[in-house]
Formats: structure tokens, sequence, C-alpha cells
């Protein structure tokens, strides 16, 4: 009886952000506590507790009549933020390919296998680019580099979701390979460059469709 409160704050939460993630709610959309809890059948306090800690994740905003809304990131905050990936990927890379264990090697390529062999599903597919990003940062064992790239995945998340887009190009499937390649082969200058250029080769692709998106929906920020 006393684990149920906090099973109910954890599972609005979850709920919440998964559906921020998924694009279930369009960037710029008002969220409103009273509307929520008529969805989900709970009181509000786990609303505004998965509130307050999603904006605190940068994947919600507020506003001065205290108002939420999912945030809609701009053009120049994305280009600001890929610039930042792209040292930050390379240097787990590198940093991979030294440190990693066989245990990580395994890992990665399970993680490999499972984002070549996703359904054709923007939402599926980005969590499995997601991962595979992230377990080549588990296997740098660096917990600083590994807590900086956290702090860009919601804001990376919400790009791609507002986007609708995923890196579905044919340079892909062998940038993610050259990658893993490297690391597994201990080039840390070669996994570097690899890294690296996979952000470079997609993150103005991105931002310009971010563009074209926010610039055919000029009103996003007005939903209610």
């Amino acid at each position: 009886m006393f684990e149920r409160p906090n099973l109910i704050r954890e599972q609005v939460y979850s709920h919440l952000r998964r559906a921020v993630l998924e694009g279930q709610f369009a960037g710029g959309t008002k969220l409103s506590e009273l509307e929520l809890v008529g969805q989900l059948e709970v009181s509000r306090t786990p609303i505004r507790e998965a509130l307050q800690k999603l904006t605190q994740e940068g994947l919600l905003e507020g506003s001065a009549n205290r108002s939420v809304r999912v945030r809609q990131v701009s053009s120049a905050e994305a280009r600001e933020t890929y610039a930042v990936r792209e040292v930050l990927d390379a240097l787990a890379a590198r940093t991979a390919a030294l440190e990693h264990t066989s245990e990580d090697a395994v890992l990665l390529q399970n993680a490999l296998h499972a984002l070549e062999n996703a359904a054709d599903d923007f939402r599926i597919q980005t969590q499995l680019d997601l991962a595979f990003h992230q377990a080549i940062a588990r296997a740098s064992h660096n917990t600083v580099l590994m807590e900086s790239l956290a702090r860009l995945e919601g804001t990376l998340s919400l790009v791609k979701v507002q986007t609708r887009t995923y890196n579905a190009r044919p340079e892909t499937r062998p940038q993610h390979r050259a990658i893993l390649e490297a690391i597994l082969q201990c080039d840390a200058e070669q996994a570097a460059l690899e890294a690296a250029l996979h952000v470079r080769t997609f993150a103005p692709l991105v931002v310009a469709e971010l563009e074209r998106v926010q610039n055919s929906n000029p009103k996003n920020g007005e939903k209610s």
C-alpha cells in the first residue's frame, strides 16, 4: 500500500514522457492538468509532478500564465545542439574504441542489429537509433561524457519527433557500421572520424526539415 503512490507517479511520468517523445503532442501543444486528470483518471498531484519533471528535462516549457507546452525547438538551437553532439559523439566513439569490453562489443552489435531490422516506423527507429548511440556512450565508461550526451537527448528527440524524420538515407547503414567496426577494431581515431562524419551528414538535413516544418506551421506555438 505504501508503494502504490510512487508507482502511480512513475506510471504517469512514463506515460506522458513517451507520449511527448512519440509525437502524440505536437510541438507547441498546451498540456492541461485538468484534461490529463480526466484522460488518465488520476489526481492532479502526479500529473503536476510529471509535468514539472518533464519541464526540468527540457521536453516541456512553462509560460507566464503558468500553462505548460511541448517545447518547440528552434532551428538555431537544433544547429547548436548538433554542433555539440558532433564533438561529444566523436569523443564517445574514440573512447569506446579504447575502453570497450567484450560485453560492450556484444551489446553494440545487438543494438545495431536491432536498429537495422527495425520496423518502418519513425518512432521505433528513433528509439533504436538512440539506443545504439547510448550503447557507444556506455562503452566509453566515462560517466561525465555519458551525462553530457544524456543532456542533449531531450532536444534531439524533440527535433526528430517534430520533423517526423529518421536518418533513413542510403548513408545511414554504412556509416553506423563504419563506426561500430572502428570501435571493435580498437581504432580510436577512425571511430572518432566516422562518428563526426555521421553527425555532419545528417545535422544540416534535419535542421532544414525542422525549418520547413515550422515555416509551414507558423501557428504551432498557439495550439491548445
